[in-house]
């Protein structure tokens, strides 16, 4: 949206002010006494407010002063415009509850499963008028941290990032392959060569290319005579995985989701192809000084150190 400047220019913002007060208290010397000023003055910033909107705003009764229909339409858009001018003014005094903007997070189907049911559990409470907008496939991540299009990503740790980065290690786990329970494989061995003679699940890794130095899981690298399928979409894997003889190697801790894993089961690894598949929250250095970003970016390690404290209590 293009904003007039110039209209902008040549209005004063402090009417609005006196509009709201004026509308809260139905009383020009009442209002005049709030904002300390005499109560002529006030009756001036009227006629300049009727003049503004073009339209009398109030009418008088023997109740003090009555709001246009006018009046009353600006009446709650006057209360959301004043309390983002004092946000924008109160930096310094961030309040979470108070927080009307928007964060926008990388984060795959399969991490956001487990993670943004107690995530956003606490932000309903604690910033509540916050909006929160997850992206589940997005590529070059890194550039899109840089130039604003996203606020955080959750993301397969790299062994290095730039130094405009911040990165925290959020989790890690083993791997797992997951098939149905009545799979040929639940009655081989588990082998890289039984494990060939199935097609399988690949889910969707942001930025492939660029990890050249990440170990990547396992069916990445083992390939099939079968065939593949490519998803981003967890839910969608596990069903096709509940009817056919597909494989999909992911991390072991999706099995704890009892709902989801319905009639599913986990198999080991091959030991040569065992590994940890490590995440990291990752943000670039220009969100650094934001109250909101800060503030977000500790909500998110409480919220996975909370799910961590829950699964040792059930283990």
């Amino acid at each position: 949206m293009i904003m007039d400047i110039s209209k902008l220019a040549k209005a004063d913002l402090n009417l609005l002010v006196a509009l709201h007060v004026l509308i809260e208290e139905r009383s020009v010397s009442k209002a005049a006494n709030r904002l300390h000023v005499t109560q002529p003055a006030m009756s001036k910033t009227l006629n300049r407010l009727r003049e503004t909107f073009d339209d009398p705003l109030f009418a008088r009764s023997k109740r003090g002063i009555q709001p246009t229909p006018r009046a009353e339409a600006l009446a709650s858009e006057l209360i959301h415009v004043l309390s983002d001018i004092e946000g924008l003014l109160d930096a310094g005094e961030f309040s979470p509850q108070a927080f009307r903007g928007e964060i926008v997070i990388a984060i795959s189907e399969y991490v956001g499963f487990t993670l943004l049911p107690s995530l956003t559990a606490r932000l309903e409470t604690r910033a509540p008028k916050l909006k929160l907008r997850t992206i589940t496939r997005a590529e070059q991540q890194l550039d899109l941290l840089a130039d604003g299009r996203l606020d955080f990503a959750i993301q397969l740790s790299r062994n290095s990032y730039p130094s405009e980065f911040r990165h925290y290690e959020l989790a890690s786990s083993p791997l797992a392959v997951f098939v149905r329970r009545d799979h040929p494989l639940t009655q081989q061995p588990i082998t890289e060569e039984n494990l060939r003679l199935f097609p399988q699940i690949n889910l969707y890794i942001a930025d492939r290319a660029e990890m050249d130095d990440v170990d990547l899981p396992p069916s990445e690298v083992l390939g099939s005579a079968k065939g593949t399928v490519e998803t981003s979409h967890l839910l969608t894997a596990f069903e096709i995985l509940r009817s056919t003889n597909y494989t999909l190697v992911c991390p072991a801790y999706m099995a704890r989701n009892d709902g989801a894993t319905r009639d599913l089961v986990t198999l080991p690894i091959p030991e040569q192809y065992s590994r940890t598949i490590e995440y990291s929250l990752v943000a670039h250095d220009r969100t650094a000084r934001s109250p909101i970003h800060q503030w977000f970016w500790n909500e998110v390690i409480d919220a996975v150190r909370a799910l961590r404290v829950r699964t040792v209590h059930r283990g």
